[in-house]
């Protein structure tokens, strides 16, 4: 009975040993490709930021030039404006509730992502 009961310990040994190994095998995998997409993230972003001042540095020559020359400058007016709902439906007007309706902001912090045409900018005011 003995030397069953050994062999049995010495089986849960070996494969807790094999269990380890395989989850340090696998914490090696992880930390390389954790490793590895936060230096293509590193990238990316300082990618960004060359675009934003490259667009910065455009912005400015742009102006310059424009004032040199004695016309003005006009900046590129934003693609979307981004709506938040903060106040609830208590006291507010009709139109109101139904402009909410129109731009799908029917709870309270809600947002949306609208374009800045002149019809959204009325229903904004």
């Amino acid at each position: 009975v003995r030397n069953s009961r050994d062999e049995v310990v010495l089986k849960q040994r070996r494969s807790a040993e094999r269990l380890r190994a395989e989850r340090a095998a696998r914490a090696l995998k992880a930390k390389a490709t954790h490793k590895a997409s936060r230096q293509v993230a590193l990238r990316r972003a300082e990618a960004y930021v060359a675009e934003y001042r490259r667009q910065e540095r455009m912005e400015v020559a742009l102006r310059r030039e424009a004032k040199a020359t004695g016309n003005f400058y006009v900046p590129a007016e934003a693609k979307v404006a981004f709506v938040i709902r903060i106040r609830g439906i208590n006291g507010v007007p009709l139109q109101t509730k139904k402009i909410l309706q129109l731009l799908r902001l029917r709870q309270i912090h809600n947002g949306v992502f609208v374009p800045p045409h002149k019809a959204t900018i009325e229903m904004l005011r």
